[in-house]
């Protein structure tokens, strides 16, 4: 496993832990950017620092050069639990989440780890075109407090898929405008990249301090 690497200062009040989707690392442009407006951005962010890492199928597509299909969900969970432990922080200090497959994961393992919260960038909801396998079982359980940031397009779920689903009442959406899933929107829509990124890094600030 890819140990998480720590981006921001020791002396953050929260650790926003994190892993990627099941095409792209952590090294890909979104976490790239997401990272920099998150730590960087000014006062509505201070305490909050990044943990990145990628799970061992990633690891081994980055070193051959050859991609490889995500690890058993079995094995991926596993892979997440050895990185909190590695961290070794303070339960009270804790976030866990991912984006898209590595939000699935986290989600999956929240429960039974010792966390204060949970952050998922762009759940996928069920299989793109096939809405009616949904993943949400474990989501209608969940007691954490829980963000998830979604474009309002996504085809792994989207607005209106969701308004039909039996969700937890912990779980807060931040809707980013006509994103799809890398929540990109359309140019006709008048809304930006720049604008849903802002969006999403002010919404999990302002869920961390919530926290506090």
């Amino acid at each position: 496993m890819d140990y998480p690497r720590l981006i921001g200062p020791d002396s953050s009040r929260w650790t926003l832990l994190l892993s990627h989707g099941a095409g792209a690392s952590t090294a890909s442009y979104f976490f790239s950017e997401f990272s920099d407006r998150l730590i960087k951005k000014g006062k509505e962010t201070e305490g909050i620092r990044i943990a990145l890492f990628d799970f061992p199928y990633m690891n081994k597509a980055q070193l051959t050069g050859k991609r490889h299909f995500p690890d058993p969900m079995d094995f991926l969970m596993k892979s997440y639990h050895e990185a909190i432990d590695y961290l070794n922080i303070d339960p009270d200090r804790l976030i866990i989440g991912g984006k898209s497959m590595g939000a699935r994961v986290a989600s999956m393992i929240a429960e039974e780890s010792n966390i204060t919260a949970l952050v998922c960038l762009g759940y996928p909801f069920h299989p793109r075109g096939q809405s009616h396998k949904l993943r949400t079982e474990h989501l209608e359980l969940l007691s954490l407090p829980t963000l998830i940031c979604q474009g309002t397009r996504d085809p792994f779920g989207s607005f209106e898929d969701t308004k039909h689903y039996n969700l937890s009442s912990v779980i807060q959406f931040e809707w980013l405008p006509d994103g799809d899933h890398d929540f990109v929107p359309r140019k006709r829509s008048g809304h930006t990249l720049d604008e849903n990124l802002n969006s999403m890094v002010s919404a999990v600030a302002n869920f961390a301090h919530s926290l506090s």
